[in-house]
């Protein structure tokens, strides 16, 4: 397993020429870089860029603009609107949320939130394909063998309460989704392994070995972990868990300008691979 920097090195190219010699950098994924600068971004998803590092966190996972990528649980789609740009005209993205047909209200709602946010901008979310991830019951991610990437951001402490089994369940379902090779890439909040986790995960944060082990239990093996988006000042210990912090401040003004001054959550970064 190797270790990434928080910041890519930069490839620098000697081109010799009949002039003399000039000096060229690797500008990287320009396509990626164009989809987050891009019109479809909402300007207050945009703002959170400098906490949640799109471009290196999806550069580290190994994304490419051919590629079948699967969103588990897209919420508001802040990731979405980078990815369905960026996968348009190559590759594919299937948004896998809430379940339209799910026996929740709270969820079809959720379910036609996004698909309002989608059928609003067609040029932008047009060939977003919709699947449905509601654990521990449904998932129509994507059919066995096809997917080349599935992605989560900050969201496995929601599926704790599904129980041990479930969340086996959960990453067997993921790990049959890929192709041999195949990424599954982990965003989540991390909390210090001297704390304690309880059963439901009701702080929000998660073992960064926890979230491994389940991994690996389904097949996967790690191939790489990332500090890009760690945050030494988060404690993991705020009244109102992870959720104290910005952008939700669930608190409200109590402490604001602390949990202002913290910044977002120290999260995991972690990319495993379908062997």
């Amino acid at each position: 397993m190797k270790r990434v920097s928080l910041a890519a090195a930069l490839t620098v190219m000697l081109a010799c020429g009949g002039s003399g010699a000039a000096l060229a950098a690797d500008t990287g994924d320009a396509a990626l870089k164009a989809a987050i600068a891009g019109s479809a971004r909402t300007p207050a998803n945009a703002l959170r860029d400098s906490a949640r590092h799109p471009y290196e966190t999806l550069t580290f996972f190994g994304i490419k603009p051919g590629m079948t990528v699967v969103e588990l649980a897209p919420g508001g789609g802040w990731y979405t609107e980078i990815l369905a740009p960026y996968l348009r005209d190559n590759g594919k993205l299937i948004a896998a949320g809430n379940d339209p047909q799910s026996s929740s209200e709270g969820a079809r709602r959720g379910a036609a939130r996004f698909q309002q946010k989608i059928d609003a901008n067609p040029a932008a979310f047009g060939k977003v394909e919709l699947g449905a991830f509601a654990p521990p019951n449904t998932y129509r991610i994507a059919p066995k063998g096809t997917a080349d990437m599935v992605l989560t951001f900050r969201n496995i402490h929601n599926w704790i309460p599904i129980g041990e089994a479930g969340m086996q369940t959960l990453f067997k379902e993921v790990y049959d989704s890929l192709k041999p090779g195949g990424v599954f890439g982990v965003v989540e909040h991390r909390l210090p392994a001297n704390k304690a986790q309880d059963g439901t995960a009701s702080s929000g944060y998660m073992h960064e070995a926890y979230v491994i082990k389940l991994a690996e239990g389904a097949g996967f093996k790690l191939a790489a972990k990332s500090d890009i988006n760690a945050n030494p000042k988060d404690t993991a210990d705020h009244q109102g868990g992870v959720w104290a912090l910005p952008p939700t401040y669930a608190n409200k003004d109590v402490e604001r300008a602390k949990y202002t001054a913290i910044g977002e959550s120290d999260r995991m970064t972690l990319k495993f691979v379908k062997p």
